[in-house]
């Protein structure tokens, strides 16, 4: 099973959608093997979004991404990267297909609601800046072999 990063940021939570966006994941048939919500601190903007420092919009994202809470997730499934990505949608919500997280939900450039790792090197970035080994849960959903065959199991 593979492992990806999602974060509801600032707008989807103040917006009262963050149980609609974690029930899409759900719905799915992906694993939340850590879940909270959090005020992220100023570090743990700096850390996450390392890869876009230099770039214009970098002070305007970590002060956004730090203005209010954010609910953070730890998720796994088959291919939970690329199904994640599919659920969230194009990045600019203008842009995004309907029935996605963004095209459903989304309409801006930058107020775009949620955050998804962009690989599975990206996942193992960015989890342990939010969540310890200790604080993911390991279990399987008993309808696990309604969702995936046996051989996507692992």
């Amino acid at each position: 099973m593979e492992r990806t990063f999602v974060m509801v940021k600032p707008d989807g939570v103040q917006r009262r959608l963050a149980g609609r966006i974690i029930q899409r994941f759900e719905d799915k048939g992906l694993r939340i093997v850590g879940l909270k919500m959090i005020r992220m601190s100023h570090k743990q903007a700096e850390d996450l979004y390392s890869i876009h420092k230099g770039k214009p919009f970098y002070d305007t994202l970590v002060k956004f991404i730090t203005s209010s809470p954010v609910v953070v997730m730890a998720i796994e499934g088959n291919q939970a990267v690329s199904v994640s990505r599919k659920l969230l949608g194009a990045t600019f919500g203008f842009n995004a297909e309907p029935g996605t997280i963004r095209g459903d939900f989304g309409g801006s450039k930058g107020l775009n609601l949620i955050h998804g790792s962009d690989s599975p090197e990206s996942a193992q970035r960015e989890i342990p800046i939010f969540f310890s080994e200790g604080e993911l849960a390991k279990y399987e959903h008993a309808d696990i072999g309604w969702v995936y065959e046996e051989p996507e199991r692992k």
